[in-house]
């Protein structure tokens, strides 16, 4: 596969017709439609389906869709990487996180770290850990901030001293509303949104104890913002990290920590035994400096 007929292969995938896609590519139509059959017969499957006016992907085509993409973005950074070798502080630093307060202290650092670089810029990427973890390995992520539980047997990190809390992110008509703390029993007669991550899972699993079989689990989440959406209609109740939804007198939710408290730590990582690009290596230099002291 060539990195071009990729890039043809996406513009289709985008403008879902081929007669635009060739208009945006410069390309005659027919010379487009003879690449994508070509990409095809060399794959040996149907990556589309070709109606009247619009085109659709197949199983294959959208695995192939997620591959291109990945394939391109990591040839982009290469190429932009190879680049900075010449010119020391240029460049961009690929950052992936979680939804966790402890990215302020992440974000003080960029500041001061901008202040002595401005000409180095910033790709923000937000996932769950298991996401995150992925896009590092594959070289698409320089550094990534991370809530345990994790495994960071593969990388070198440098962990957070403030803990984030776990709670309940609830309407404030709710009964549970009324109580200062939720503990286990006072959740069987809630529907209940939990992270996706299998971790997680068993970090509230334990949590909840002999209770979790009673537990009413109607939807699980990677990222809270959309599940509070679902908690501010009404559809149940939350678990989730402190300080994550906003909760004010202009909202119509609030959060409560859980009782016995329970609490995730948070580590700021990297592959081991990466050769990074100058901007990057001088990041992870002063940002272990900067907790150093």
């Amino acid at each position: 596969m060539e990195l071009r007929v990729l890039n043809y292969f996406l513009t289709v995938v985008y403008e879902e017709n081929i007669t635009s896609a060739a208009e945006k590519l410069h390309i005659t139509q027919p010379t487009l439609s003879r690449q994508l059959m070509q990409l095809e017969e060399e794959l040996g499957v149907s990556l589309f389906r070709r109606g009247k006016k619009k085109i659709t992907m197949t199983s294959e085509g959208l695995l192939l869709k997620r591959r291109a993409e990945e394939i391109l973005d990591l040839t982009s950074r290469t190429e932009l990487e190879l680049k900075e070798q010449k010119t020391l502080m240029n460049g961009e630093i690929a950052i992936g996180g979680g939804e966790t307060q402890s990215m302020r202290v992440l974000a003080d650092f960029i500041k001061t770290f901008s202040t002595e670089y401005p000409q180095v810029t910033y790709k923000l990427y937000s996932a769950d850990a298991d996401d995150i973890k992925d896009r590092v390995n594959k070289g698409l992520l320089d550094i990534c901030l991370l809530t345990e539980p994790v495994d960071v047997d593969k990388y070198d990190f440098i962990r957070i001293p403030q803990k984030e809390r776990w709670g309940v992110i609830m309407r404030k008509d709710s009964p549970l509303a009324q109580e200062r703390s939720v503990a286990p029993e006072d959740l069987l007669a809630y529907p209940i949104l939990i992270p996706g991550r299998a971790l997680v899972q068993n970090e509230l699993d334990n949590w909840f104890g002999d209770a979790y079989g009673a537990v009413h689990i109607i939807g699980r989440y990677n990222l809270i913002y959309n599940a509070a959406i679902l908690v501010e209609a009404g559809v149940g109740v939350a678990l989730c990290l402190e300080k994550l939804v906003p909760v004010s007198e202009e909202t119509e939710l609030c959060f409560r920590t859980l009782a016995p408290a329970l609490e995730t730590g948070v580590v700021i990582a990297w592959k081991k035994n990466q050769i990074f690009p100058p901007a990057v290596a001088k990041f992870i230099e002063l940002l272990k400096n900067a907790f150093r002291a």
